[in-house]
């Protein structure tokens, strides 16, 4: 495995495994037009403490993770995906890519991380909870971090 951060990657690929996952595995009432942000990821993502990695197993795209940096020692956790055939503990990606962002936040002086979620993203919640994310009402969410309306549970973490 591989993590890198975006470098002029090919954005149809990103595209296709974040609305696949959101559309297709998930029944998300989303799409890619919805989401410009991956059309443009370092004007969105790549900025003061912003930033976006890709998680590649021999060269396949296997997951993706942002942050965002809102304002204020403050940022957004978006677009953690991993392909099903790449998730657990045995293949450590998700381990991997929150990692790496919690330790660039880390060392940028962000203060917390929040983020949105849907519903049904069960083994997301666990994750984020299992790796120090705390469940937070949507009025404790700043205005600056940038959500999208499908999003029904908020987490912070805080440094």
């Amino acid at each position: 495995m591989q993590i890198t951060p975006y470098a002029d990657d090919n954005c149809d690929e990103i595209i296709e495994l974040i609305t696949t996952i959101q559309i297709k595995e998930f029944g998300v009432a989303t799409s890619a037009e919805r989401q410009p942000d991956l059309r443009d990821i370092p004007g969105f993502y790549q900025q003061d403490c912003g930033n976006f990695w890709l998680a590649r197993v021999d060269g396949e795209l296997a997951g993706t993770i942002a942050i965002k940096d809102t304002g204020d020692n403050i940022c957004a956790l978006r677009k953690m995906f991993v392909k099903k055939q790449f998730r657990g503990k045995k293949h450590g990606i998700a381990a991997a890519l929150m990692n790496t962002l919690l330790d660039w936040a880390e060392s940028r002086k962000v203060k917390a991380i929040y983020l949105g979620t849907v519903d049904v993203y069960h083994a997301a919640h666990r994750f984020y909870e299992k790796n120090g994310f705390v469940e937070v009402a949507r009025h404790e969410v700043p205005d600056s971090v940038p959500l999208m309306d499908v999003d029904v549970k908020y987490y912070r973490y805080s440094f």
